[in-house]
Parts: C-alpha cells; structure tokens; sequence
C-alpha cells in the first residue's frame, strides 16, 4: 500500500517527465519524509543524491563564520541547482539546505542523473529551467544586499516568506531573520519595532503578519 501510495505521489507531481523516466525514478530513486528544520545537505558534504522537492519547502543558504544568508526557497516541484551542479562536476556542495516545514523529497541518484538528462530531454529542461529561476534568485538577492536598506529588505523578506508558505503570518523569529539576512538579532528587533509602529506590520505570539 506504501508503495503504491509513493508511486501516486510521484506520478502525481512529476507526470511531465513522461512514463519512461518515472519508471526509472520509480526503480532507483528515494521518497523521503523529511520533519522541519532538518539539515539535508551541508556546505562541504560529497553530494549523493540530487533532491527534488514534492511537498513542502527547503531553504537554501551560506554561512560565514557565525552568519548566514538565505539565497533562495526550493518549493513543491522544484530541486536544488546549486545540488546539482556540485554533483555533475563531483565538487563538495558551496551550500547548505534545509526544511523550513515538513517536506516530502524525492533524492534522485547522482550516478544515473546525468545519463537521465541525456536520455530524457523534459529533465534536462526541468533543471534548466531551474538554472535560470535560480539565477534570478541570486541577482534579486544582490541588490538587495547592495541597494536596499534593511528595513525593506525585512519587509520583502517576510512577503516572500508568507508567499512561499501561504500563511499569512509568518512564523518566524527575529533570530531566524537575521539569520537569513546576514545580520545581528538586535537589528533585526529594533527595526521590526519601527515598522511595527509605522504599522507595516504586525507581532502576534506565533509570528509576523505584513499589513
């Protein structure tokens, strides 16, 4: 039954890849329940196997030192391109990931990946595809180290965060954001007061709703 309901879930969500490549995913690759807030891939780890987001959501970030910085969410349908590459040139990854929320990830095996793409053309265009998602997502979060201050860059933050978590308050704390945003806690508390007061948002005890 457990079989059958994986295999529901993969033809579900991956139907564009065609039956032939499903039925090779199917053979070889891994469905896996992953609880919130688990690491899944470490910055300097050998990548094994490439993930690929069916349900749920996965943060991807850097670290310097003791700081980070949130470079992009991976969402339902989507995989990790910074995976991906690290394990097609056999690199360690330059990233870490992990679950924001409960998530269902497919790993797919970094030993047959490459032969599927060029097998199975609709996944080489997923992970082009992705490429230049990611791209983009890289350069928005340029400018925005680079041109905005603070305080809009919390406000996108957390409308990002609400969009990619369909919540309308955002759990988070204001550790978490400084965390993403590559800043202290202190900061991100006495700018979140002003907004705050500016009424741009709004503190409940499970989180941060934008008005």
């Amino acid at each position: 039954m457990a079989a059958q309901l994986h295999e529901d879930l993969i033809n579900r969500h991956l139907s564009f890849l065609g039956k032939d490549l499903l039925g090779e995913i199917l053979n070889h690759a891994t469905l896996k329940q992953v609880p919130a807030h688990t690491e899944i891939l470490r910055q300097g780890q050998y990548v094994k196997v490439i993930p690929l987001v069916l349900e749920g959501l996965v943060k991807v970030f850097t670290r310097y030192g003791e700081k980070e910085l949130l470079l992009y969410y991976i969402q339902a349908d989507e995989s990790c391109i910074m995976s991906f590459a690290a394990a097609l040139q056999n690199n360690p990854s330059e990233v870490f990931a992990a679950t924001e929320e409960e998530s269902t990830v497919l790993l797919l095996p970094t030993t047959l990946v490459p032969g599927w793409i060029r097998q199975y053309p609709a996944l080489n265009n997923l992970f082009y595809h992705q490429y230049n998602q990611r791209y983009s997502d890289l350069l928005s979060t340029i400018n925005h180290l680079l041109f905005d201050k603070l305080d809009k860059r919390i406000i996108d933050y957390l409308s990002a965060k609400a969009t990619v978590s369909q919540q309308k308050i955002v759990r988070v704390t204001h550790r978490q954001i400084a965390n993403d945003l590559g800043t202290a806690r202190e900061v991100i508390s006495r700018i979140i007061k002003k907004l705050e007061t500016d009424n741009l948002l709004l503190q409940h005890p499970q989180g941060i709703e934008i008005l």
